[in-house]
């Protein structure tokens, strides 16, 4: 299993791919399969049937995408960045920009 810096609600970038380029918000974080979902990229129809609880139809949702293909979104940097560990002088271990240093987590 690998290391999982991004969470939910994180801001992301997509970097490879169909939607390379596309911006969302960390969903969900699968990390034992490597795969993050983001709102609004990677986008597949399903074909549903009808039943008592919703109606049938083509539904649009979210598909996973490998978080190898995800990059943190810095504010700072406005573009993706790779995020590092550092300790703080009170102990806390905070995530930063690795690029402009800039501490993520609040």
């Amino acid at each position: 299993m690998q290391k999982v810096r991004i969470r939910r609600d994180d801001e992301v970038v997509v970097s490879v791919g169909r939607d390379k380029g596309e911006r969302g918000k960390v969903i969900r974080v699968q990390a034992e399969e490597g795969r993050v979902l983001v709102s609004k990229v990677n986008m597949i129809k399903r074909h549903t049937r009808a039943t008592q609880s919703n109606a049938g139809g083509i539904i649009e949702k979210e598909a996973p995408v490998s978080i190898s293909n995800v990059q943190f979104y810095c504010s700072n940097c406005d573009q993706g960045v790779r995020l590092g560990m550092k300790l703080l002088e009170d102990g806390a271990k905070v995530r930063h920009c690795r690029k402009c240093g800039e501490v993520v987590d609040n």
